[in-house]
């Protein structure tokens, strides 16, 4: 099968692996753009120019297209992939509003009786800080377009909430207001395909920038997965509750859901609260999740694309857990530092350490060319010893000014994480 993967990314660069790895015959891979870690036959193309991306899928005559960032999503790459007849892993544009329009995902979950914080939108900035005074003592700001996974402020400092959501606003884009959901987060990744929903191992990211979870909110600076705290039928629960209303939902609209359905949830007292969904694999958790696949990842992107998922065999997966750790570059998230050469052992091993945002550099090597640099990548029978993989491996790694945490996974590797029963 010739497979085209869109992207450039971490979250590209383990869909590459996981497909080279994990399949039922061998795969000619294609990226575009790329990066300078992935093993595969390089294009370069404008991802969101939905002819481009079209032109290009039938020049190389690829088989199955799979787009891994959220832009392509709402320019309405899919859709004119679809129109020429050329297979494709991602929703339309339309559906892709679950993720490109909070307020419009909001309107889908409260017509399908899916639980989410309470929330407002605003458009004038003068109004921004009347409108807070309904929400509190923790305010949560989201800018209700496409963000790159850091449009979101969660703080308890009314100024800083109240600039937040001014900036959005002056940026051309609404601001969300939210209530706050207590409890720990899940991500849970589904396979959708109109009213067929097959899930994916749950995960948890790590949103903040540094240790003990202070610092800016990032696109995420490592993950984990399983998860031992959450209840046995905790992934049932997410799909029953959450997944396949929405699915239905979709479908009912007229615009059923095809690709992959991001819900990043709280589990509190009642169970899962959707705090957002995405329309594409997320990052890092996808590095965590697919190194434990050992079903074909091809045959079930191509099942989804092909309208054929109920007919896929279920899922088989590998035991034990694994564990990612992004390296991040000097200044991450808010002004990165790029250009600076990267040097260690692991570079190109593809199994472990998955390039997101390198190029290479004069000399041959690697340079920092993006704010989350490397995710590396560990396994094991327990989490402590899948942590210990990656950990072992990234301080190997030298990058000047880099940063990353040290705490992936230490809360659930200590117990400290806890939810009430399922009920």
């Amino acid at each position: 099968m010739r497979i085209l993967v869109i992207g450039s990314g971490g979250r590209e660069h383990a869909l590459l692996t996981a497909l080279s790895r994990t399949s039922s015959g061998e795969h000619d891979l294609h990226v575009a753009p790329g990066n300078a870690g992935m093993r595969a036959t390089w294009h370069d193309v404008a991802v969101d120019d939905p002819a481009a991306v079209t032109a290009l899928a039938r020049e190389i005559a690829a088989d199955l297209v799979v787009i891994g960032p959220e832009q392509p999503l709402v320019s309405g790459v899919a859709d004119a992939l679809r129109e020429a007849g050329i297979p494709v892993f991602g929703p339309s544009q339309e559906a892709a509003k679950l993720e490109g329009s909070k307020t419009f995902a909001k309107e889908v979950m409260a017509t399908a009786g899916v639980r989410t914080a309470r929330a407002k939108q605003v458009t004038e900035p003068d109004m921004v800080k009347v409108e807070l005074r309904e929400f509190g003592p923790t305010f949560i700001v989201k800018d209700d377009g496409l963000a790159g996974g850091k449009g979101v402020v969660v703080t308890d400092d009314v100024r800083e909430a109240v600039a937040h959501a001014k900036a959005v606003i002056e940026g051309g884009n609404p601001a969300l207001l939210e209530t706050f959901l207590g409890g720990p987060e899940v991500s849970l990744f589904c396979l959708v395909d109109g009213e067929t929903v097959v899930p994916l191992l749950p995960a948890q990211d790590h949103k903040r920038a540094y240790d003990g979870d202070e610092g800016p909110n990032t696109g995420g600076m490592g993950a984990y997965t399983p998860l031992p705290w959450l209840p046995e039928d905790g992934v049932q629960r997410i799909v029953d509750e959450v997944v396949v209303p929405v699915a239905h939902e979709m479908v009912r609209r007229g615009i059923p859901y095809s690709g992959l359905l991001y819900a990043g949830l709280a589990w509190g007292d009642e169970g899962p609260a959707v705090i957002e969904f995405n329309a594409r694999f997320g990052d890092p958790e996808t590095q965590a999740v697919l190194a434990l696949l050992e079903s074909s990842l091809a045959d079930a992107l191509y099942a989804t694309a092909t309208g054929t998922l109920a007919d896929l065999p279920p899922l088989k997966w590998k035991d034990g857990y694994a564990a990612t750790v992004v390296l991040a570059a000097e200044g991450y998230p808010a002004n990165p530092r790029k250009g600076a050469e990267i040097t260690g052992e692991g570079l190109d091993d593809s199994r472990i350490v998955l390039h997101a945002g390198t190029a290479k550099g004069e000399n041959g090597g690697y340079v920092a060319a993006g704010g989350r640099v490397l995710n590396v990548v560990g396994t094991g029978a327990t989490l402590e010893e899948a942590t210990k993989v990656a950990y072992d491996v990234i301080e190997k790694i030298q990058l000047d000014g880099s940063f990353y945490r040290k705490d992936i996974a230490r809360p659930a590797i200590d117990g400290e994480i806890t939810v009430g029963p399922s009920r």
